[in-house]
């Protein structure tokens, strides 16, 4: 069943100096988008801090806690819900440690809260000194905090035993052979030898390759040589028959005579494109000219019919309003009549129902009075069953667990081997007789029995004797003392003498819990609700209830009322506000009815004023201007000196395209570019005769030929030696995957109940993907397309994903189990693309419908769409 957090309450807890409380957290889906450095990751490692970390532990993790430089005690309140159950838990770091959990069976403190929470958790004592989330439980796989989701891993071994009778119940237990087990080593250690772990190629195929490559590239590269100057030759030839063409044409004149003649022409076309642009510029000011004029013509016949239709639409409307202004004064009036008496009624019925209500609640008190005795009479018999009962549960609550007394008896066995092992190693000598003289590492001797642990210097007068010990003593002692030292702490910490002083202690608190469940019997009996009194079933209910009642409680004495008269007077009331009110509504809806038919007349009568005063001032401003005199002639004159521009501008285009200046210049450095190209082609030439006369001469004498052919030997050699190795390593990895195939297909009857509940939610990410998890229970692989990927070769985004996929799959089969489970995930998915947020968002809110969710995120535009938002920032 989901875990569901509902308040959180910190105060000096590393940046919470000041009290914080966090509550609003719902069933679901909970959001809470804050900035960085907000306390968002403080957040969840305060809530594991109040449900793993013991309040009394000092050690680096506990002391991070206070805010820097602070010397103060962290304190954390979280309320929760588990098993159906209101739960509380209230816990204080180093300076005056202390805990506290409130449950359905009350309050527990110190060891006793500690047991509790982990019994209700299925968590174990954490022991390290950073947080070992395996320890944590179900909780600790699936509390994540920032970039733990970045890499795929195992669950630990409580969320592995949880899961256990599920997987038994499903597919049985995996069997294996101890066959398997003498030769895979051996397969693994040749296969070791040809590939690596991912099944790539390396030792001794990489060096046959090697030496392949490096034999095939010597052989290659002497017939490259070979032929590389059987083709200088054919080179040479050729640039120096291209070289003796080069010559000849930049020896020609033609080009040069046609340049000459191509120069001249363009001064002249220069001249004809100038007067052709002067012509365009006079025509378009013209044509300007005459477009404004006929514009402001139009303009002055749309005003004057804009005068005309204005005034026509201002009579109309002032002729419809007119006739509605009458019947609208007088539907006012009756309205008014209207309401006045619906405000007598409502009057009239508060004052019957006040009456009626009073009598009511008379006779209502004197049948509470009756029901509040009752319930004094079952308090006095409640208090001295409860204190029996807590005195019960103080002393069931010093029960030790077997698995601490376990512990117990075998660090007393280790205190036993230690010391018979310091007795046998240790050096005994005896002195006897006169030992005045005797000194023992310069003390005077005694008579008797002595065991030496360390070397020792004995002194008779000029002659010393040293004795030295074994070796191993020492460390033996150093045992024996930290052997004694674990006892020691151990008994300590769970308030015992000794290991039978523990066990009497169980068998003690044992017998208290049995007379717990017959107490709870006793009180659950006389403790029904009582609907009455809002009493609910339960102690607690009824102590609430008596605390809060004042310590005379009469039953208020006078005449019986007569509630069914007042009851028919409260009636008549509301009937005759109910005919007032229909009045009312009917006059109203008269007056809304005449009011909106003359809304629209009025807001029309005030359009079409503001027209035609608009329309009149429009047609003054056009008929100001000076050019409307004689508006007709200036036009015609404007189109008649339009025209005569248009010819000029014709005349001078005829007379520019004949001679183009840009066709000219073009031709000119085509002529040019081909000259630079013939001078550039014949150096470039004349550089290539000289290299391979060069190579020729340095490669000629050096036995290319002989070359070739031992190399070309060397390389089939190479080639031979190759192919063997190739087909040794083969054989090796065919043997290796058969040998893992029949492994895997045994493991995968064990994980197939974890496997086909993950690919229900990797499905929806990575369509056709079959994961694949190890006999951890870790997800190692996903096949897709045929081809497996170890979870590491994965972009960042996918493993960020598939971690999350994963651990619902845990959580769901924890869920089946009935282990209390949530979901929280600091800064997730960071690393996803939009479209694989968008499907990992609607997963998680799918999630959210079996178990609480909490995702702590700065991502806004992400998230802000997703379940209940909460806000950090502003809380009190």
């Amino acid at each position: 069943m989901s875990l569901k957090i509902r308040r959180i309450a910190l105060s000096n807890f590393r940046k919470f100096r000041d009290p914080f409380v966090l509550d609003g957290l719902t069933d679901g889906l909970n959001v809470i988008i804050e900035p960085n450095e907000t306390g968002k990751s403080t957040l969840l490692e305060a809530m594991r801090a109040a449900f793993f970390i013991r309040h009394n532990t000092a050690n680096r993790l506990a002391r991070s806690y206070a805010p820097h430089g602070e010397a103060v005690a962290p304190q954390i309140e979280i309320g929760f819900e588990a098993r159906g159950e209101e739960w509380q838990v209230n816990k204080r770091f180093l300076k005056g440690a202390s805990v506290e959990v409130r449950g359905p069976n009350g309050r527990a403190q110190g060891e006793d809260a500690e047991a509790q929470l982990q019994a209700l958790l299925g968590a174990r004592r954490d022991t390290s000194q950073a947080g070992d989330a395996a320890a944590h439980g179900a909780l600790g796989l699936l509390w994540v905090g920032q970039a733990q989701a970045l890499e795929v891993t195992a669950p630990g071994d409580i969320v592995r035993d949880s899961v256990r009778t599920t997987l038994e119940a499903e597919v049985g237990t995996i069997m294996g052979g101890a066959a398997y087990q003498r030769v895979r080593p051996r397969i693994d250690s040749q296969f070791a030898d040809y590939w690596t772990t991912t099944g790539r190629p390396s030792g001794r195929q990489t060096t046959a390759r090697t030496e392949h490559d490096a034999a095939e590239s010597a052989a290659t590269e002497a017939a490259t040589r070979l032929a590389a100057l059987e083709q200088g030759f054919s080179d040479l030839e050729a640039a120096r028959a291209r070289l003796k063409v080069l010559d000849r044409d930049l020896a020609d004149t033609t080009d040069a005579d046609r340049r000459k003649v191509l120069v001249g022409q363009i001064d002249v076309a220069r001249s004809a494109a100038q007067l052709r642009d002067t012509r365009l510029a006079e025509q378009g000011r013209l044509a300007d000219q005459v477009k404004g004029l006929e514009d402001l013509t139009a303009r002055l016949t749309d005003a004057r019919k804009a005068v005309t239709d204005t005034a026509a639409a201002l009579s109309k409307a002032r002729e419809k309003r007119s006739g509605l202004e009458e019947e609208l004064t007088s539907t006012r009036e009756r309205a008014g009549t209207a309401r006045d008496r619906l405000a007598t009624a409502r009057d009239n019925r508060r004052k019957a129902h006040a009456g009626l209500e009073g009598a009511t609640k008379l006779v209502a008190a004197r049948a509470r009075h009756v029901e509040i005795a009752r319930v004094r009479h079952r308090h006095a018999e409640l208090l001295p069953l409860e204190a029996e009962l807590q005195a019960a549960r103080e002393l069931g609550a010093t029960v030790i667990p077997p698995s601490v007394i376990k512990t117990l008896e075998e660090r007393e066995r280790g205190v036993d081997k230690a010391r018979a092992a310091v007795e046998a190693g240790a050096t005994r000598i005896e002195f006897a007789g006169d030992v005045s003289g005797v000194r023992i590492d310069g003390m005077p001797a005694e008579p008797g029995d002595r065991t030496l642990s360390r070397e020792t210097r004995i002194q008779f007068d000029g002659a010393e004797l040293i004795i030295r010990p074994p070796a191993g003593l020492q460390s033996a002692e150093t045992a024996l003392a930290n052997a004694r030292d674990d006892l020691g702490a151990a008994l300590t910490d769970h308030g015992v003498t000794s290991v039978a002083d523990a066990r009497s202690r169980n068998e003690v608190a044992r017998d208290a819990v049995a007379n717990v469940r017959t107490l709870e019997a006793r009180i659950v009996g006389i403790t029904p609700a009582v609907p009455l009194l809002g009493i609910a079933a339960g102690a607690s209910a009824l102590k609430t209830f008596i605390t809060g009642l004042p310590e005379s409680a009469e039953g208020e004495g006078g005449e019986e009322p007569d509630v069914n008269a007042l009851t028919v007077i409260a009636a008549e009331a509301d009937s005759a506000l109910a005919r007032a009110e229909g009045v009312d509504e009917v006059a109203s809806a008269q007056l809304r009815e005449l009011e909106a038919r003359n809304a629209p007349l009025m807001v029309q009568a005030a359009g079409a004023e503001r027209d035609a005063a608009n329309a009149v001032a429009q047609l003054a401003a056009l008929e100001g201007k000076p050019e409307v005199a004689r508006l007709d002639e200036a036009l015609l004159e404007a189109r008649q000196r339009e025209a005569a521009a248009l010819v000029s501008l014709q005349d001078a285009e005829r007379a520019a395209t004949a001679h183009d200046v840009a066709a000219i210049e073009r031709q000119i450095g085509v002529l040019d570019k081909r000259v630079e190209v013939a001078r550039t082609q014949r150096i470039d030439l004349e550089k290539a005769v000289a290299g391979l006369e060069a190579r020729i001469e340095a490669e000629g004498g050096k036995g290319l030929a002989d070359r070739a052919a031992a190399a070309r030997e060397e390389a089939d050699a190479a080639a031979a030696n190759l192919a063997r190795v190739t087909q040794e390593a083969e054989t090796l990895k065919l043997l290796r995957d058969t040998l893992e195939g029949a492994r895997a297909e045994t493991s995968r009857t064990f994980v197939g109940p974890v496997a086909r509940r993950a690919r229900r939610h990797i499905e929806r990410l990575l369509p056709g993907c079959d994961p694949s998890f190890g006999d951890d229970l870790g997800l190692t692989s996903i096949t897709r397309g045929g081809l497996g990927e170890i979870c590491g070769d994965l972009s960042r985004g996918t493993q960020e994903q598939l971690a999350v996929l994963t651990r619902l799959a845990f959580a769901d089969m924890l869920l089946e189990q009935g282990v209390p489970v949530s979901l929280i995930l600091d800064d997730p998915l960071v690393y996803s693309d939009d479209a694989r947020l968008d499907l990992m968002t609607e997963i998680l809110t799918d999630a959210a419908t079996r178990m609480q969710v909490i995702l702590l995120t700065c991502r806004d535009r992400a998230f802000r769409h997703l379940g209940n938002r909460i806000n950090l920032i502003g809380a009190q």
